[in-house]
């Protein structure tokens, strides 16, 4: 079978190169599709390499908060004094995943896309409230990631549909997030459960908004809004954090394998939770985490 390779120089020609071939699939880092390739588990009759679009590789903040180019390696994150400052969590979610050399071709929309319930940056993505603007043959549409994801290996994007753009709201005044996962190595290993906690607090420390996202409990990252009720309107003190954590814990469905039995993935996600929401805090304090 012949593969084609295309470089598009703009949306517009991405999308109708989509449409020429249904079973062209989009190149941003290709650190999960090449493997798919040679595993014979992707067959695509065409490549649409999507770096040479401008703005792509490409992080831009302003009052509107944070544009990040769908095919902006991870370790090119770190790069952004502003998104760092802004939204640590997700930086150090997107610079867990695999090794450097993985994170310097490895993307955030390529981790969203390929829809692993374990994908590190997608939980500290859905925390932050992230949105991603989606590009295809009817048009754009900018939708919330954590309604990106379908079931492992499987997203709600229609045919034709790609990820050009992940977008972060600007750091509210008194807002902190953070991201930890546990892994039974310390590197180049996948989630067993990942949770990412973004929240803010007003001048007397006073919880006023928070979201509690995780990974690897549930056939894709989920967002918990009944953990983030229990941090509302408390100073985040240890029956807050046990109430988030107990909600944590009650939605978690999580798969029962040799990496990790159900139940204790389950007890991780509160403790994970718990020591995510302390950084969160801290930052938001504008202490050291």
């Amino acid at each position: 079978m012949t593969m084609t390779y295309h470089q598009p120089r703009s949306r517009e020609e991405a999308v109708a190169l989509l449409a020429a071939d249904p079973s062209a699939r989009v190149l941003a880092g290709g650190t999960d599709l090449i493997v798919q390739m040679r595993s014979g588990r992707a067959a695509p009759g065409a490549i649409v390499d999507i770096k040479r679009i401008s703005a792509m590789q490409a992080v831009q903040g302003g009052d509107q908060g944070f544009t990040i180019g769908a095919a902006m390696p991870c370790t090119g994150l770190k790069l952004s004094a502003d998104l760092c400052a802004a939204w640590p969590g997700v930086v150090e979610a997107a610079n867990l995943i695999g090794s450097v050399q993985v994170r310097n071709r490895a993307t955030m929309a390529g981790n969203l896309c390929n829809a692993s319930p374990a994908a590190d940056a997608v939980p500290a993505l859905i925390a932050a409230g992230a949105s991603a603007l989606v590009v295809g043959p009817q048009g754009e549409r900018l939708v919330p990631v954590e309604s990106i994801p379908a079931g492992p290996g499987k997203t709600n994007l229609q045919p034709g549909e790609f990820i050009a753009e992940l977008r972060l709201p600007p750091r509210p005044a008194g807002g902190g997030d953070a991201y930890l996962r546990a892994t039974p190595r310390t590197e180049m290993d996948i989630a067993i459960v990942g949770a990412g906690v973004a929240l803010v607090i007003d001048a007397s420390g006073t919880c006023t908004a928070a979201r509690v996202a995780l990974g690897a409990v549930a056939p894709t990252a989920i967002l918990v809004p009944e953990a983030g009720a229990a941090l509302l309107g408390t100073k985040v003190d240890d029956a807050a954090m046990e109430a988030m954590a107990a909600a944590v814990r009650a939605v978690c469905r999580p798969i029962d394998d040799k990496r990790g039995t159900a139940a204790y993935r389950t007890h991780m996600a509160g403790v994970l939770a718990r020591r995510a929401a302390s950084i969160a805090l801290a930052r938001a304090k504008g202490e050291q985490a």
